[in-house]
């Protein structure tokens, strides 16, 4: 067990000192319930099947209109040889062109598919690396400067040199060792086991309280978690990682909510799954950066001037989809910001 809250209230939510919140509203790439660009082979397809719809709609009407109107009527023709090999051949070429027609527009519409992925993808690695440019030009600005007439300072003025230079190669530090952290988790195998999804959430809502108190901010926080009829299921998953995922949120929900804001982390139970919501009153997201929030490195434009690498999110997500689940984000700036976790009972689909 990795911490423990104090009893809950009659209302049976648990009250904690607590940190500041973040926001978005939006699905990470790739999760299930995310929004997906549509391949250019779609439209090009739907011309060829609306025709053959119609095509065998015709044959069936007309062949029972012909059995309800003259079932009995029988006919008999005759062809010479020459003339049935000309139009069985005719048949064979034409039959065979269609094949030909129809494999030709698949390739060409899987060909403009993938260079449309190719070129997706490759913008969002130049997007990343811009990002990754700004994250390290910062803190190596900061190291030049406090360095760069280092022979003419005072003596006494050297502890604060030391310490900015310090501080800015502990946030690099953070950063690479993110970056190390969300490329493991791609390919990282899962230690499952059942957790206990309440108090996971437990743990981390404590941890972030005691974080929050060391600080001096005055953010409260609140669970309310099911208990009758029955407490939320455990599921399978890893343990760490899940622990990780909603520590991350629930931390950013803190860092982002000035004191005197709130924090409510909620549980419950769906069909086959269960939802974890983080809510803060905290600054929210801008409308304009809520799609990019799940990229890497990627920061709100009113959460820049706050700490952070803007990793928390695609960690968040990357560990949600490799369980099986899914993370879902909903904020108005000034107001406050949602996020829900939702994890499958059963665990990551087998493969």
């Amino acid at each position: 067990m990795r911490g423990s809250l104090p009893a809950p209230g009659p209302d049976g939510s648990q009250a904690v000192a607590a940190v500041p919140a973040v926001s978005t509203t939006s699905e990470p790439p790739g999760a299930p319930g995310a929004s997906r660009a549509t391949g250019g082979n779609a439209p090009s397809r739907r011309p060829w099947l609306v025709a053959w719809s119609l095509a065998v709609l015709v044959v069936v009407v007309t062949t029972g209109a012909a059995f309800l109107t003259v079932p009995h009527t029988t006919m008999t023709l005759t062809a010479t040889l020459p003339l049935l090999v000309l139009e069985t051949g005719t048949v064979l070429l034409a039959s065979a062109l269609v094949v030909v027609l129809v494999r030709w527009r698949l390739r060409v519409a899987g060909e403009r598919a993938r260079r449309q992925a190719q070129e997706e993808a490759w913008a969002q690695h130049q997007q990343f690396l811009r990002r990754l440019d700004h994250e390290l030009k910062n803190p190596l600005t900061a190291v030049r400067a406090a360095v760069a007439d280092l022979p003419q300072i005072m003596p006494a003025d050297l502890p604060a040199r030391a310490d900015v230079v310090d501080a800015q190669a502990r946030r690099m530090g953070r950063l690479v060792a993110d970056l190390r952290k969300l490329a493991d988790l791609e390919t990282l195998p899962l230690a499952l086991e059942d957790v206990d999804l309440a108090e996971t959430v437990q743990d981390a809502v404590q941890a972030v309280a005691e974080e929050a108190a060391s600080r001096n901010q005055a953010v409260r926080m609140r669970v309310d978690l099911p208990q009758v009829p029955w407490p939320l299921p455990h599921v399978r998953g890893d343990g760490d990682l899940l622990y990780s995922a909603i520590y991350n949120v629930v931390s950013n929900a803190a860092k982002y909510t000035s004191s005197g804001g709130t924090v409510e982390v909620r549980g419950r139970e769906e069909a086959g799954a269960v939802a974890i919501e983080v809510a803060d009153t905290g600054i929210g997201v801008p409308p304009a950066d809520l799609p990019v929030v799940w990229s890497e490195l990627a920061r709100a434009g009113n959460a820049r001037g706050l700490p952070g690498s803007g990793l928390g999110l695609p960690l968040v997500a990357t560990i949600l989809r490799r369980h099986g689940g899914q993370a879902r984000m909903t904020s108005r700036q000034g107001v406050g910001t949602r996020v829900w976790l939702s994890l499958p009972v059963a665990g990551p689909p087998p493969g």
